[in-house]
């Protein structure tokens, strides 16, 4: 009986993990098959089993027949003492089993090793010549990307199977007596000297192999001065590695002979004079050359190597065709200064995407089961024939943790809409001016489907279609929510649909259904009526992770945004290829590069080591259907044209991308980061200047980052014209300042100012030639021009600003500055920074409030942009803004006419006020108030302008709660 219900237990067992992993397998084949991209799975499947094979047989192999060898040669009558007589007689017995075993478990564990690296394989076997070769040895670069990397694994590998082999040949070498010490000297038989000389010989091959190989690896050494090879490296350890390969060749032959005769000196002399001279040519000579040649002489002898380091680091970059322009800014700020840089004032974005994500959570969600992002993405769209600067945010689904599995699986599966707001505008009281707002979705993106299955905030799993209307799609009076708070499901009507796509496998069957509910931990699955056979079950939801799973080469920016595109919203994905093997190109931390203020490490590469790096693919996620699309964006690119030929037929030409979605492609922040990061030193072409280090720059700290002194500002995205350019464009910038010094801080001053062009065009399969355009405007030394941190500084020192922000800060409000935006206009660098106040209630939102603005040595501190530009040049800047948005309630969208610019948290229509006499006291009160307010600030009575402001809050609410 108890071996039955052993039996019965093992038995159990063994499908239970039978099941579990045909989960894991089958589901991945229902889900790449769904979306397109079986052959992706299948290929990885075939050249990791390839590899494991490869692995397998290699360790395997080399270990049977060493062991198979080393018991076969062993003497039968010797007896060498009564402890390893034991050990024999125990293993005796297992000699079959270990022969066969041991092998075998090796050979697994070589198979999972060799497995993993299946990606440096398919480089290898499909990379192809780039016409392009090194300076040093002259080979193709294609050499360094795809075939080294892997010629050092299988060496490296190939080593530890001769160690292996070398150690299990003398323990049972000695175990049996093959190996004894008789009369203190060392006693081998001929049958295991043979085999011992040839596995020493095969390891010392390798190891000339693994020298030979080591001359090419230092040209991507990071050791020196810089990446590439020295002069010392050129000069002494490339020669010296040579020499030492040519020695071990030697070396090897000896043991082979030295097998065959047993006369072991001649090879024994040979691996000691290697050893002598790893030490004398490896290590002494390179370090006598580095001490007593190279340092009293640096600059001198390393300039040719030092120049091949910067060409090559420009170059795999893409940063050598970079348009550096001389930029004489001026400090002084001139009335009408700003009158030919009219577009790019009009543009300042002053909707700071990282702060107002609760202004629209509190104007915009309706309902607690709809969340947005922390972070808000800023693109640009055009809206009465004008290109706009907008603020956008989709409403995607927030499940209740502890809901139950019907709700959270069937019926609350997707987000709903977008909202949209001018980057540029706000209402009186600082609230976002929306074009594009409501549930359902209404305003002047034109008509789009705003189901949102698809997100960075998706739920885990859904079940969604079979033909019931179970999905609750929206409520249906949500629109009439003003404050965007939430209405009891009693006063709204819920309105429900059913998923029309096909976004997921199907639960056609019983089995799936099974393996899905093994997969999920979901018995539900199995067994719930709402699961039918037309049931679809969509997962792997996030952007980032679909197009990771069928691009698996890709490293993806962090910075996933949504867009308007024919007819969808669309997730758009920058994809880059990247490699730490480019020959002289400078090596740096890629996380180290991409972090700043609002950064994450979402999708980083798996070595964090790069020093070549291209913006290869552009990828769509559709957020109804969850279809994803690959674009190949840069045709030169070696490693992607290598990854095609691993993956056919799974990425699409540009040709293929529509208008709409080449109108709405970004330059990647990623990639401009990394770029950046490079141009902070490699700005300097010069190989001498670039030695001294006298014009390096740094990326300035993020004024904002107060808890974090060590994160970068972040590139910021805006609408602009730059110096001597005719057009406008979608741009991302970033700024630099002097590198900080040893001996103490930077000086905060401006020193350069990097724009990446990022409008693609808006014409079908075509991209734009300006696209991608890198403009490096260079500032004069002589000229101190504040940096992001100095004008920090003199925001939060100045004495007017300071009581201002004082003032706001009383009662129950916080005050938060902005992005600190810099652009080059007006003949200099104009700063802006949009301040948000705050109530401290739990239903409170930042709204736009103050606007500071800096030019040169002069701050201002204005309600509205418009008056700051006046107050810093003389009265009239010259610019034309039109900050207003109307007093329309935000939830409406509405954009409404021109409105007062007080700042006022609080407002009332016209139309209120004329059907309510209570308003119309209310807003005559407002005014007054206003009036007092006005009057105490500009005779500098602060007392008077808190009691005046007071007032003004107070009949505001009274008009508020008149209305209701």
């Amino acid at each position: 009986m108890r071996r039955v219900v052993l039996v019965s237990v093992l038995v159990l067992a063994g499908i239970i993990a039978l099941l579990t992993v045909a989960s894991a397998v089958w589901t991945d084949v229902l889900w790449y098959r769904q979306v397109g991209f079986l052959s992706v799975l299948t290929k990885q499947w075939v050249l990791g089993g390839g590899m494991a094979l490869a692995g397998f047989l290699a360790l395997a192999a080399p270990v049977w027949a060493s062991l198979w060898f080393a018991f076969r040669s062993r003497p039968t009558y010797v007896r060498v003492n009564a402890t390893l007589d034991q050990y024999q007689q125990a293993l005796e017995p297992l000699r079959g089993g270990i022969t066969g075993g041991l092998p075998v478990l090796f050979g697994v564990f070589g198979a999972v090793v060799s497995a993993s690296h299946w990606s440096d394989a398919a480089l290898w076997a499909n990379g192809e010549s780039t016409g392009t070769t090194d300076p040093q040895f002259g080979i193709d670069l294609s050499f360094y990307l795809f075939q080294l990397p892997f010629y050092r694994k299988v060496v490296s590998y190939l080593l530890f199977v001769a160690v292996l082999c070398a150690i299990l040949t003398i323990v049972v070498s000695y175990l049996y007596g093959s190996i004894r010490f008789e009369q203190r000297r060392l006693r081998i038989a001929k049958s295991t000297r043979i085999q011992l000389g040839v596995v020493v010989a095969v390891y010392v091959a390798l190891q000339a192999a693994s020298l030979w190989l080591q001359r090419y690896e230092t040209l991507t050494d990071s050791s020196g001065l810089y990446t590439g090879g020295t002069y010392t490296g050129v000069n002494a350890v490339i020669p010296g590695r040579a020499i030492l390969a040519a020695v071990a060749v030697l070396v090897a032959i000896g043991f082979v002979v030295a097998a065959a005769t047993g006369r072991w000196r001649v090879p024994l002399v040979g691996a000691a004079v290697l050893m002598v001279a790893s030490i004398v040519v490896g290590v002494v000579v390179p370090w006598g050359m580095q001490t007593f040649v190279v340092q009293p002489s640096e600059r001198e002898l390393e300039g040719e190597y030092l120049q091949r380091n910067i060409d090559a680091t420009r170059t795999a970059y893409g940063v050598d065709d970079v348009d550096v322009e001389q930029y004489d800014a001026v400090t002084d700020a001139q009335a009408g200064a700003l009158r030919s840089d009219v577009e790019t004032t009009a543009s300042i974005r002053l909707l700071d995407p990282d702060l107002v994500s609760d202004t629209f959570r509190q104007l915009q969600q309706y309902k607690q089961y709809y969340q947005f992002g922390s972070q808000l993405d800023v693109d640009r769209y055009e809206i009465d024939g004008e290109t706009t600067d907008t603020v956008l945010a989709v409403r995607e689904l927030s499940q209740q943790q502890n809901d139950s599995w019907y709700n959270n699986a069937i019926v609350y599966t997707h987000g709903y809409g977008v909202v949209a707001a001018y980057g540029n505008r706000t209402t009186s009281d600082g609230k976002p001016v929306f074009y594009e707002s409501g549930i359902p979705t209404s305003g002047d993106l034109g008509d789009f489907e705003p189901r949102i299955y698809f997100g960075e905030k998706s739920p885990r799993y859904s079940i969604v279609g079979g033909g019931d209307d179970r999905e609750l799609d929206y409520p249906s009076g949500a629109t009439s929510t003003e404050s965007g708070g939430d209405q009891s499901d009693s006063d709204q009507e819920q309105t429900y649909t059913t998923f029309q796509g096909d976004g997921g496998p199907r639960l056609g069957d019983g089995l799936t259904r099974l393996l899905y509910a093994l997969k999920f931990g979901s018995i539900e699955i199995l067994t719930s009526n709402a699961v039918s056979d037309e049931s679809q079950i969509l997962y792997e939801r996030d952007p980032v992770e679909r197009v990771k799973k069928v691009a698996p080469y890709l490293t993806l920016d962090q910075d996933v945004y949504p867009a308007i595109v024919d007819g969808r919203v669309k997730w758009i994905v920058d994809g880059y290829t990247t490699s730490d093997q480019y020959p002289y190109s400078q090596q740096q931390s890629y996380r180290q590069a991409i972090n700043d203020g609002g950064s994450s490490t979402t999708g980083t590469p798996a070595t964090d080591t790069i020093n070549y790096m291209r913006n290869s693919v552009k990828a769509t996620v559709d957020a109804y259907d969850g279809s994803v699309t690959l674009y190949a964006w840069d045709t030169d690119d070696p490693v992607l044209s290598a990854w095609q030929r691993v993956f056919p037929n799974t990425v699409q030409p540009i040709s293929e991308m529509s208008a709409q979605l080449l109108s709405h492609v970004r330059y990647p922040t990623d990639l401009f980061k990394a770029q950046r990061n490079v141009l902070g030193t490699y700005h300097v072409t010069d190989a001498g200047s670039f030695y001294s280090k006298q014009d390096a720059w740094q990326v300035p700290a993020d004024p904002q980052a107060s808890t974090d002194t060590s994160a970068k500002q972040p590139p910021y995205y805006l609408s602009m014209r730059l110096p001597g350019q005719d057009e406008t464009a979608f741009t991302l910038y970033s700024t630099f300042i002097p590198i900080q010094q040893s001996s103490g801080g930077s000086r905060n001053v401006l020193r350069g100012y990097l724009a990446a062009d990022g409008d693609a065009g808006s014409t079908t399969g075509e991209v734009s030639d300006d696209y991608g355009r890198l403009t490096l405007l260079r500032l004069p030394s002589e000229t101190n021009v504040p940096g992001p941190g100095q004008v920090q500084n003199m925001f939060d020192s100045d004495n007017t600003v300071s009581t201002q922000l004082n003032l706001l800060r009383q009662g129950q409000t916080t005050v938060t500055s902005g992005n600190l935006l810099t652009l080059p206009v007006g003949g200099g660098l104009l700063y802006v920074q949009p301040v948000y106040v705050r109530s401290t209630g739990e239903t409170s939102y930042p709204l736009l409030r103050k606007i500071l603005v800096a030019f040169g040595d002069k701050v201002a501190f204005e309600d509205t942009l418009d008056q700051a530009l006046d107050d810093i040049f003389g009265g009239d800047s010259g610019a034309a803004i039109d900050q207003s948005g109307g007093t329309t309630s935000a939830s409406s969208g509405g954009t409404g006419g021109q409105t007062d610019q007080s700042g006022a948290q609080g407002g009332a229509s016209s139309d209120g006020a004329a059907a309510n006499p209570t308003v119309a006291q209310a807003l005559q009160d407002a005014k007054a108030a206003l009036d007092e307010r006005e009057k105490a600030r500009v005779s500098g009575d602060w007392a008077a302008y808190g009691t005046a402001d007071q007032k003004l809050q107070d009949a505001l609410q009274r008009a508020i709660n008149a209305e209701g």
